[in-house]
């Protein structure tokens, strides 16, 4: 029954991580319904990321092969500091301070009081007007050479929001992207690349800490093949989005975040549904 649940789990965490709608929200909800009727944990979440972040390194490789050789050489005067390819890795490591402070700091909080599950309705809903309106009223013109250093430490405060469930971590940088005037496709590129360094420090601390003291209702087997599936799935769904923003807006995303709140809340107010 367990191979089934994290099979299930998986897909979710692939098709979810790179939407704006939330993947740890959906992975948290998902698990209520499923034959265990369970939290997946917070473990679990971080480790299956792993896979979908594999996904955002095999696409972007050149990119990101790129942005790390620049950044070193520039370390040695070999290539300029303001080399756009060597600004884009400071501004992945700006980007990630906020995230991996705040991160470190409310882990019993993260792990605890934000799964609640009248949090993650409200913050689906809050959040999703947020990214409707800041997409709406976005100018759209600055592309991803225009970043600066400001605006990568903006980004990465958005992205630390993501510690709560329902939030979304695309979601959050890229409306922060859109706030700030980026087009689409510059502040859904910059968040998923800004992404892989926080994504990867949580993962594998939290592999780590599971083979000291495991928690959660699923094994590491069990969990490795949640985060094979999400691998698979999420490789897709980034070579969907990439293509649909280059013509489409975010308004479907914010109507479902809308409705899956709203009936969240429902949900828990009939009790169906327990908050923990």
């Amino acid at each position: 029954m367990h191979i089934f649940e994290v099979i299930i789990l998986g897909l979710v965490q692939g098709l979810t991580e790179f939407l704006p709608i939330s993947s740890s929200a959906h992975l948290r909800i998902v698990g209520e319904i499923l034959p265990s009727a369970t939290d997946p944990g917070a473990t679990f979440t971080a480790i299956t990321q792993i896979g979908t972040e594999i996904a955002v390194l095999l696409f972007f490789w050149r990119t990101i092969v790129r942005i790390i050789t620049q950044w070193a050489q520039s370390l040695s005067g070999k290539v300029p500091r303001n080399d756009p390819d060597a600004r884009m890795g400071w501004l992945i490591i700006i980007g990630t301070i906020p995230i991996g402070l705040l991160g470190f700091a409310f882990q019993s909080v993260i792990r605890d009081t934000f799964r609640n599950l009248w949090l993650v309705a409200i913050v689906l809903i809050v959040f999703g007007i947020i990214l409707g309106i800041a997409d709406r009223y976005g100018r759209r013109t600055r592309e991803l050479k225009d970043i600066t250093y400001p605006h990568g430490l903006a980004y990465g405060a958005a992205q630390s929001l993501a510690l709560i469930p329902g939030v979304s971590r695309s979601g959050a940088t890229t409306t922060m992207g859109l706030a700030l005037g980026y087009t689409r496709t510059a502040a859904a590129e910059y968040a998923f690349l800004l992404a892989v360094p926080a994504v990867f420090a949580s993962g594998l601390y939290e592999l780590y800490q599971s083979f000291e003291e495991p928690s959660g209702p699923y094994n590491l087997g069990e969990t490795a093949i949640a985060t094979v599936v999400a691998f698979v799935v999420g490789y897709a769904v980034i070579a969907y989005l990439m293509r649909y923003l280059k013509r489409g807006s975010f308004l479907p995303f914010v109507i479902y975040r809308v409705l899956l709140g709203a009936v969240l809340i429902v949900l828990l107010s009939v009790g169906v549904l327990q908050p923990y």
